[in-house]
């Protein structure tokens, strides 16, 4: 019986992954924060073979609840998918509370450790695994500017994808980062028109990515062709 998990099903990659990845597992079960029409169309159409747990990730009692949920299906994962991430806002730094920050790194990060530290006991004793976090292209060389709190949080999760993977390694378990560029999604979609097209002028080729040029990437990460690929941090950006 082989399973994914995804935190962050509601996320327009979210989405896509699981239409894309769904023929390859038994069971795909889907975290979300807010149901979407695109995400209640994939429950339909994959049935009980998509399992549906909701949780606000900014709230640590929530993905606490999350976790026990997840223990209580007696589901280990083979797989799991991490996408959470807070909308993108472009501001100053001196004018970012730490309420900004912290929000963030629950969403992300904390949400991360709980539900990884929930289920690696059992995925070690199983030996064998694929653990992917989306990362952004903001950790490979200079980041954008007026987006600090996205940048921190980033930059941690790298560092916990670097970390995860030496020490499971042993255990059969991968863990690696995948960064895409300027992506247009609803996550940007509270971002100036203006912004949107620097980025784009900013690609060799002239365009801002959109999520049918990031999907690859993933199913090739969770393939057995990357067995032996652990830790990396894989940009897709055009070449930018």
């Amino acid at each position: 019986m082989k399973t994914v998990l995804v935190i962050g099903a509601s996320s327009d990659i979210g989405v896509a992954t699981i239409d894309s990845i769904s023929d390859s597992y038994d069971y795909i079960i889907a975290h979300y924060f807010h149901m979407n029409d695109k995400l209640q169309e994939l429950k339909n159409k994959l049935s009980d073979r998509m399992i549906m747990l909701q949780a606000d990730l900014s709230i640590e009692q929530e993905t606490k609840n999350l976790t026990d949920k997840l223990k209580e299906l007696d589901m280990v994962p083979d797989h799991i998918i991490h996408f959470p991430a807070q909308q993108i806002q472009i501001n100053r730094y001196i004018k970012m509370d730490w309420p900004v920050f912290q929000r963030g790194l629950d969403i992300s990060l904390k949400s991360f450790v709980l539900i990884t530290q929930a289920l690696l006991p059992k995925m070690t004793k199983r030996k064998s695994g694929k653990i992917i976090v989306m990362l952004s292209y903001v950790v490979d060389g200079m980041p954008p500017k007026y987006s600090a709190d996205y940048v921190t949080i980033k930059y941690a999760l790298l560092g916990l994808v670097k970390a995860l993977a030496l020490e499971y390694a042993e255990k059969g378990i991968t863990v690696n980062g995948i960064s895409p560029g300027f992506t247009e999604t609803k996550f940007v979609g509270g971002l100036l028109d203006y912004y949107r097209e620097e980025n784009a002028n900013l690609s060799p080729i002239g365009r801002n990515l959109v999520v049918s040029d990031i999907i690859p990437t993933i199913k090739f990460l969770l393939s057995d062709g990357s067995n032996a690929i652990n830790g990396q941090n894989i940009s897709v950006t055009f070449g930018r």
